[in-house]
């Protein structure tokens, strides 16, 4: 096992080279789908597949990092400290469960430093069928122009009027109409897209050529930005199904120690959200009984998160800024998803080594 500060990096180039260097070392089976655009430092940009285990395991369990990028710089530490964490990967085979670590499944914004991907869509958003109507989000509607005001900073002005706003409908509705997910602005905030993106079709690939073998699946994706400082939510992450959420209560719930919540019944820091991720495994792996939590770390109270985004998605309105004031918007970005710390990595490494732990334990009884 490395400390755990080496296990966490900088930059996406960064993360990326010490998360293959280890899995390299530990003899994974990698697999890599390069992205079509370059990174902020010209590097190549990828998600990068690597499997522990044998490739025809019945049990799967994936942990997966950067859905929203610039989360990115707390799941890759997670995952390259996993990788060189002998008793972990121990404790998976000997249970006869692969592991399956998708880094980046955001390469774009994780080098970016931002939340979305090139198209300028929130992947957990963009898991729609989108032959269908898609959602309709009156109250983004109604905020999205103070959201995103003709100058950064916001003027006193902006700033009331967002505020007047919150102060009539409350934070929760506040946090709610931002985060739910919107399809008619295509430069603001959670945009879930008109069509699948890169990152879509290509979690899509992924789980067709890594989950086919699979009769149990568990998913752990790590994100962060929601709830208490460096406190992990497991977050219920999959269809309103009482079977399944009593499987995730029973595997990752530690008899109420770390409880399982839920958007379905309005338990969870995170608001009722459309299009995510793990839906796609329901049509892409059938064939598989499917368990997953978002572990969502805490940085920052919502509204300076919701702040970071809203300059940062000014700032993509407006790429002429200057360059001292894009530098500050791109800090505060990286700062309301990842705490530079010694005390919250630590926190974030032994809560997910717990949770993977659990999910082990989980696939491996009688099912």
């Amino acid at each position: 096992m490395i400390p755990v500060n080496n296990a966490f990096s900088d930059t996406y180039a960064q993360a990326r080279v010490k998360f293959l260097g280890a899995a390299a070392n530990a003899g994974m089976a990698l697999h890599s789908y390069e992205h079509p655009l370059k990174g902020r430092e010209g590097e190549t940009l990828a998600m990068d597949v690597a499997v522990d285990g044998p490739a025809d395991a019945e049990s799967l369990l994936i942990v997966s990092s950067a859905c929203h990028g610039a989360e990115g710089f707390c799941g890759s530490g997670v995952q390259v400290h996993a990788a060189h964490d002998a008793e972990w990967r121990a404790r998976a085979r000997d249970a006869g469960v692969a592991v399956l670590y998708v880094h980046a499944l955001n390469p774009h914004g994780f080098s970016w430093l931002r939340r979305v991907t090139h198209e300028n869509v929130d992947l957990n958003r963009n898991f729609q069928d989108f032959g269908q109507p898609l959602p309709v989000n009156a109250a983004y509607a109604e905020l999205h122009p103070l959201l995103l005001p003709p100058e950064w900073p916001p003027t006193a002005e902006n700033e009331a009027a967002v505020n007047g706003w919150i102060a009539k409908h409350g934070l929760t509705q506040y946090q709610a109409a931002v985060s739910t997910g919107q399809h008619q602005f295509a430069d603001g905030l959670f945009f879930g897209g008109t069509a699948p993106t890169w990152n879509n079709r290509t979690v899509r690939q992924m789980l067709r050529d890594h989950g086919q073998a699979a009769r149990r699946v568990a998913w752990i994706d790590l994100h962060t930005g929601l709830g208490p400082s460096g406190l992990g939510e497991r977050i219920f992450a999959c269809r309103d199904d009482a079977a399944a959420f009593q499987r995730a209560r029973a595997w990752w719930g530690g008899d109420g120690a770390t409880p399982i919540t839920s958007i379905y019944d309005g338990s969870s820091t995170s608001a009722k959200l459309t299009g995510m991720m793990w839906a796609a495994v329901y049509d892409e792996c059938p064939q598989a009984e499917y368990t997953g939590i978002a572990l969502e770390y805490g940085t920052v109270p919502i509204t300076e998160v919701i702040g970071a985004l809203r300059g940062d998605h000014w700032l993509y309105q407006h790429p002429e800024a200057p360059a001292e004031l894009q530098a500050q918007i791109r800090q505060r970005l990286k700062d309301a998803f990842y705490t530079d710390t010694d005390a919250w990595r630590g926190q974030i490494v032994s809560q997910a080594r717990q949770a993977m732990f659990q999910a082990v334990d989980g696939l491996a009884g009688p099912g």
